[in-house]
């Protein structure tokens, strides 16, 4: 007998778009549940991450209508860069920190000297070619092996060679380091210099190949290695231990970060590049113009506290230096995202001043942010350190940190000029910059002390930024070029030099 109570039907449950084929989060609103939503963004978030597989129905959700990833690769790759700068400069910091409780003042100094000189040499002699290989890896496709390759021959052999040369006038330029031409020292000192510059060679190659989270992840491995065996070493009384650890952390960096950038980065990269990619063409006279604009900043950075000492002393230069290095952080941090620009730009020149206006917005925005915290709270940072430096390095700090707004325009002028092969405005703008900093720091530090030093660069980084917006707006307009009836890679030197000497 049927019951005299009807029961309700059940509903037909609303059938919710899957995360896989959810089209948002693109134009909102939508009609996806949040849940849809949600999940959607979390596959994009694990498509971002370094060996993020996902099954081709959810790769093509993520992609859409024009069919580019909506992963923002730019940005993306460009912030972990400038996290890989700032944890290698903190974790840095901590392991010479380290040193101070462990060893005794005198071992830590000539420790210091001894690996600041082998990182120096390593500079010199690897002829900039890391910054070579984060300019022409990503078009190179087939030829990706042979190109590393050869620019690590290259770096070794002259790192070696400039650190045999400098063994040999070690009396003459550095008598303190005079312990270093021991056999056993001298064979240990060759080869960490060569072998620093192989370091900085495969954050190049793996900058190109976008294996930015590699980057971060070798700095973080070299940076907690050292700090481990320098514990080690002070346990076990080794009188050496700082160098050891420092050597021994580096070839595990080294050894770890190739596996996987010739073993996995380098073939995907290949098989995803075009079969009849041509070779890298006149890539030494590239990076012999960059390495040349690179000494011009170097020169900067190294004279102006040469400068401060010789007109204020130890402790006036104790002060500046504090303030520099915490305002380089900024600056660092900033060309290191400049480098995500010139792997995006290579890729696909036609859209170059498209990524240069969106890392112009973006770096600035970021840079304002960190500006103001340390404009707010630059006599706290410093009273870390000492009511020394707090009382006498504050005011330069806020001048140098002001800089930083600047810099963001000069990153992205150098960067452009880079991917464009423009040799003329590398070495340019980087001279002009030096030249004028060097110039007004010597006219500005007798009268104002390290007040003056702060408005030279202040001085110096905005007139250049300023008359560089000018060059910026050109180059922004001309590099747009909507011709779809050829691939990205065909675009001739003319096109990406616009004037500038093709290379």
């Amino acid at each position: 007998m049927a019951s005299l109570v009807e029961h309700p039907r059940p509903r037909p449950r609303r059938r919710r778009p899957m995360a896989g084929t959810c089209p948002c989060p693109v134009a909102m609103p939508c009609d996806c549940s949040f849940r849809a939503l949600l999940r959607a963004r979390i596959r994009a978030v694990r498509a971002a991450l370094p060996g993020g597989a996902l099954p081709a129905r959810a790769r093509a959700a993520l992609r859409p209508a024009d069919g580019r990833p909506r992963s923002d690769a730019l940005m993306r790759n460009g912030h972990v860069l400038a996290a890989s700068s700032i944890v290698a400069a903190g974790l840095g910091g901590f392991f010479w920190l380290l040193a101070t409780r462990y060893y005794a003042v005198e071992t830590v100094g000539r420790s210091y000297a001894a690996l600041s000189a082998a990182m120096f040499l390593s500079t010199l002699g690897s002829l900039n070619l890391g910054d070579a290989l984060v300019r022409f890896v990503p078009a190179a496709g087939r030829h990706t092996r042979s190109l590393v390759l050869r620019c690590y021959v290259i770096s070794i052999g002259f790192s070696a060679a400039v650190a045999v040369g400098f063994l040999l006038l070690v009396p003459v330029i550095a008598p303190d380091l005079v312990f270093l031409r021991g056999p056993v020292l001298a064979v240990a000192f060759v080869a960490a210099t060569a072998g620093y510059s192989v370091f900085v060679l495969q954050d190049g190659a793996l900058t190109g190949t976008r294996r930015t989270g590699w980057v971060l992840g070798e700095n973080a491995v070299f940076a907690v290695t050292k700090a481990v065996l320098l514990a080690a070493c002070a346990v076990l009384a080794v009188s050496s231990g700082i160098m050891l650890a420092w050597a021994a952390a580096m070839l595990i960096s080294i050894g770890l970060a190739n596996i996987v950038l010739f073993r996995r980065a380098v073939p995907a990269h290949q098989a995803a590049g075009p079969a009849d990619a041509e070779p890298p063409q006149r890539v030494l006279r590239w990076a012999g113009a960059d390495y040349l604009g690179n000494l011009f900043s170097f020169a900067a950075y190294s004279v102006v506290p040469l400068m401060v000492l010789a007109q204020l002393g130890p402790e006036g230069s104790a002060y500046y230096s504090l303030a520099f290095v915490i305002a380089e952080t900024l600056f660092v941090a900033t060309f290191s995202m400049g480098h995500s620009l010139v792997v995006e730009g290579a890729r696909d020149p036609r859209r170059l001043a498209e990524y240069a206006r969106r890392m112009l917005r973006h770096t600035g925005l970021l840079l304002a942010g960190a500006v103001l915290v340390i404009l707010v709270g630059a006599r706290w940072i410093l009273g870390v350190f000492g009511p020394g430096y707090a009382e006498h390095g504050t005011t330069v700090l806020r001048l140098m940190a002001l800089c930083a707004l600047p810099v963001a325009v000069i990153n992205v002028v150098i960067q452009m000029a880079r991917v464009r092969r423009a040799l003329p405005w590398m070495i340019g703008v980087r001279v002009a910059s030096s030249a004028m900093v060097i110039t007004l720091v010597a006219f500005l530090l007798p009268r104002y002390g390290l007040t003056g030093v702060g408005l030279a660069w202040l001085i110096a980084e905005y007139v250049l930024a300023a008359g560089l917006l000018l060059v910026l707006r050109g180059w922004l307009r001309t590099t747009d070029r909507p011709d779809t009836n050829r691939p990205d890679t065909e675009l001739t030197d003319t096109e990406l030099t616009d004037g500038g000497e093709p290379a």
